[in-house]
């Protein structure tokens, strides 16, 4: 090649940041259809099942990821943080689950207000119901 002459060859321009450039393919555009589509239906990354396994429709959930789920979608309705679950267990429809929630913190912490939350769950980990069953303050011990 001739000094004057350009390489009619196409240079490849890097990104000028530190991160590099990802390479789409068609798995890639696969999988971010997957998730838009699974945000879209209302559910977040997070709850989808790993891709070895089938969906989630028809499925019971297990009762770990059914606590989980009673916590996070409590949370989500009432903008309050659950302290824990105290009670889990299938039902005919799906799970009941036990939430504790701070209701109101007071000092001492031990006069805080606590409440128990009744959560009603599909078979699929999805809320359907809930109700404040009980209110009590963190120190209190239950009479049985």
């Amino acid at each position: 090649m001739a000094a004057g002459e350009q390489d009619e060859t196409e240079q490849v321009r890097r990104p000028s940041s530190k991160k590099t450039a990802k390479k789409t393919t068609k798995k890639t555009v696969k999988k971010t259809a997957e998730r838009a589509g699974s945000v879209q239906a209302g559910r977040r990354e997070s709850d989808t099942e790993p891709q070895d396994e089938p969906p989630r429709a028809g499925r019971r959930v297990s009762a770990p990821r059914a606590m989980r789920y009673a916590a996070e979608q409590l949370k989500e309705l009432l903008g309050r943080a659950p302290e824990s679950v105290s009670a889990v267990q299938p039902t005919e429809d799906g799970w009941q689950a036990d939430v504790e929630v701070l209701e109101l913190e007071r000092v001492p912490g031990t006069t805080s207000v606590m409440a128990t939350y009744r959560v009603m769950l599909d078979k699929e980990g999805e809320l359907v119901a809930y109700e404040r069953t009980r209110r009590y303050t963190r120190g209190q011990i239950d009479r049985r």
